[in-house]
Order: structure tokens, then C-alpha cells, then sequence
């Protein structure tokens, strides 16, 4: 009952982000319910991602603004456009793109040199990227690419690379022309929840695409770590 009237006044905007809610005794004497009660029902607010719980100001409902993520755009052209697909839809919203990068040369995991494709021992060029939107962590994403393939590019080097990886490989001769993506929710690892600062319970959509070139060969695994709260991901389809 408790959580389930706050609930109400954070969805229907009575409460937005930023307010405080009742103290603990307040809800205690506003339900006539135990301390235990409230607790329970504030815990489930801070699991759903609805309020934060600090020492000095109680608890406060949290900004919900997801980041929309159009899967199906990212290899789409944009003309006269030079940056890379998440600088350019995170500007799009009217936010402010950052990200840390790290590029190093490593024995892929299985899982990845399987979608690569990688004979026994090849090795890969990964770009990890802890990427922000205003300032606060939003994702990760560690993109694969066959060393074969991308030594000697920008790819391999450290740093950014303003109009992407993408167009890199369409330079190189192996644009993209197909996709496949594999979807799904699970708990945060520790390390994740560190990076991240996540809140206690926000689970993370794990977003893995392959992308393959016209021969049919995989030049990329780009593996996303998305926190549910604040991500958005929208696809549409047409049947003409």
C-alpha cells in the first residue's frame, strides 16, 4: 500500500525528480504502519530505479530520462554528418556525449572469437569505451575487430575516432551490410555496478551485435552493457 501510493505521486508527477519524499515517520503515522513497513516499501522504490536513498537528504525521486536507442539506425547514413552514432544521438536529445577509451590487442574470449570467427589463438583489437551522457556514466561498450583486419587503422591505435569505427571499416573495404543482435537482461556484475554506479537491484541489458561485411564475414562484435533504467532501446519494422 505504501509503496504503491508513492509509486502514484512520482508517475503522476506529484512528486519530481529531485523532491524529497516523507520522512520514515511520516509514513509511519500517514499509513498507520510500522517503520518495518515503510522500509520494506521504500526498498522497492530504490529496486525500480524510481528514488535514491542519501544520509543527508532521505530519499528522493530520481531523474528518469532514458537514453532512445534506435538499433537500426546506427549503420544508416547521415549526411553532412562527422560523428560517430552515439555522439550523434545522444546530441540529438540536446545532451552532452563524453566517453574513457581504452584500445589494446588480446586472445578474445570464446564467445567472441566464435561470433568472429577467429582461428584457434588469432588475435583481436578491442575498443572499450565507458561512455557518459551530462557528465554521468550511462554504458559501456567493447567493440571486436579482427586484428588481421584493422592493424595499421585508427582502429588499432589509441584514441577517438570522431566519425567511428564504423566508417573506419567502410574505408578499409568492409562496410557493414548486415547485422544480427542478441538481447538480455541480468544482474550487474560487481565490476559493472562500480562503473557504472549503479543502484542497488537495477539490473542491465546486455546488447551484443555482429556485424558482417558483403562477403559475409564478421569484422565486428560489439558487446553493450545498458543499465535498464536509463535506456530506452526502440526498434521498428516495416512490412512493404
Amino acid at each position: 500500500m505504501v509503496a504503491s501510493e508513492l509509486r502514484r505521486t512520482i508517475y503522476s508527477g506529484v512528486l519530481g525528480p529531485g523532491d524529497q519524499l516523507p520522512t520514515e515517520a511520516e509514513l509511519m503515522t500517514a499509513h498507520q504502519v510500522s517503520r518495518n513497513t515503510v522500509r520494506l516499501a521504500l526498498g522497492e522504490l530504490v529496486n525500480e530505479g524510481l528514488v535514491t536513498r542519501t544520509p543527508r537528504r532521505g530519499t528522493v525521486v530520481r531523474e528518469r530520462r532514458p537514453l532512445l536507442i534506435h538499433p537500426q539506425r546506427e549503420l544508416q547514413p547521415r549526411p553532412g554528418e562527422t560523428r560517430e552514432a552515439f555522439a550523434w544521438a545522444v546530441s540529438q536529445e540536446g545532451r552532452e556525449p563524453s566517453q574513457d577509451i581504452e584500445v589494446s590487442i588480446v586472445h578474445p574470449a570464446e564467445e567472441i572469437a566464435s561470433r568472429l570467427e577467429l582461428p584457434d589463438e588469432e588475435l583481436a583489437v578491442v575498443r572499450r569505451r565507458l561512455r557518459f551522457v551530462d557528465g554521468q556514466p550511462y554504458n559501456t561498450n567493447d567493440s571486436y575487430f579482427p586484428l588481421a583486419l584493422v592493424s595499421g587503422s585508427e582502429i588499432a591505435r589509441p584514441g577517438d575516432i570522431a566519425r567511428g569505427a564504423n566508417r573506419v571499416l567502410e574505408e578499409l573495404g568492409h562496410p557493414q551490410v548486415r547485422v544480427v543482435d542478441d538481447i538480455w537482461a541480468r544482474m550487474p556484475t560487481s565490476s559493472e555496478t562500480e562503473r557504472l554506479q549503479l543502484q542497488l537491484g537495477t539490473p542491465v541489458v546486455v546488447y551484443v551485435r555482429v556485424g558482417y561485411d558483403r562477403e559475409g564475414v564478421p569484422v565486428r562484435v560489439a558487446v553493450s552493457v545498458l543499465p535498464a533504467d536509463k535506456h530506452l532501446i526502440r526498434y521498428e519494422l516495416e512490412n512493404r
